[in-house]
């Protein structure tokens, strides 16, 4: 009997050892593709969310909100939490709309029109505007 003691005691050591790691939690590795689809929206998602909080940091931007009566700072900070998806349809909708941009064309445009307008009344007789424009008298 002392011997079979003798024999089971570095077993049953080993067993016991054996069973507390089997038993210990261990965490599972899940491994997955990733695409390039993954990879490139990930850099349009760092762009889109660089481009709305630079627009949310323009003093503009930020005198506007608190004319709404909105806090600057919530309003980034509700914006760093939004979705990958959601920061993308906002930054494309944000490039997207006309408001504010162009203003300088639009007023380049309107002068040329009135400039053109008066050179042909100024050729036409009707006005006396432009000094270089000859007159048949």
């Amino acid at each position: 009997m002392k011997k079979v003691r003798a024999m089971a005691k570095p077993v049953s050591w080993f067993m016991a050892i054996f069973m507390i790691v089997m038993l210990t939690p261990c965490q599972t590795v899940v491994a997955a593709m990733v695409t390039s689809e993954t990879i490139l929206d990930a850099d349009r998602v760092r762009d889109a969310r660089a481009y709305v909080d630079g627009i949310l940091a323009r003093e503009d931007v930020k005198a506007a909100l608190i004319a709404q009566g909105i806090d600057a700072d919530e309003a980034m900070l509700r914006t760093r939490a939004l979705s990958d998806a959601e920061i993308l349809s906002i930054a494309d909708r944000m490039e997207s709309l006309p408001a504010g941009s162009g203003g300088f064309e639009t007023l380049l445009f309107v002068g040329l029109i009135v400039f053109l307008v008066l050179l042909f009344t100024d050729i036409s007789g009707a006005t006396d505007i432009f000094p270089f424009v000859k007159k048949n008298k």
